[in-house]
């Protein structure tokens, strides 16, 4: 069973997927090849972020404040983002979200069962949108301490 200081670290996305009670198909909400950071702190604390492998910019020559809400809405529906406190349970992490891109999720609890397999995580959980239930899949990664790292392009 999944303990904290199993979860301790940074952790990059691999893949998010989501099956439906409905039907056989599955969806990938950021695409097939998303990009992805999850932090848990010893303190407690932790930060998720998902985005789109490819996302588009905002305009160069254009003040952000004079973008139109709709280029702003396209560029922030291909991210994805909360944090907040978490705890470890019964081989469940819990998030309790206190801030997030989405205005709906802060105040939330959003309990993620977690299964471990040497440095992959999978995060599982599920919601009902109506009569469907959909079950999420995210597979992460352990990343390789900075200090280990190859230095960054660019």
């Amino acid at each position: 069973m999944i303990s904290k200081d199993d979860l301790i670290g940074t952790w990059e996305l691999e893949s998010w997927t989501i099956g439906y009670s409905d039907r056989d198909v599955f969806s990938y909400p950021y695409g097939e090849e998303p990009r992805g950071l999850l932090v848990y702190a010893n303190d407690g604390w932790m930060s998720a972020s998902i985005a789109r492998h490819e996302r588009d910019g905002l305009p160069e020559d254009v003040p952000y404040r004079k973008i139109s809400d709709a280029l702003k809405a396209e560029a922030f529906s291909s991210y994805f983002h909360y944090a907040g406190r978490y705890r470890v349970r019964d081989g469940d992490v819990i998030h309790y979200v206190t801030q997030s891109l989405n205005p709906d999720f802060p105040g939330t609890e959003q309990l993620r069962h977690a299964e471990l397999d040497g440095q992959t995580l999978v995060l599982s959980g599920k919601d009902q949108v109506g009569d469907v239930v959909r079950f999420h899949s995210l597979v992460w990664h352990r990343t390789v301490p900075t200090a280990e790292a190859p230095p960054l392009e660019g």
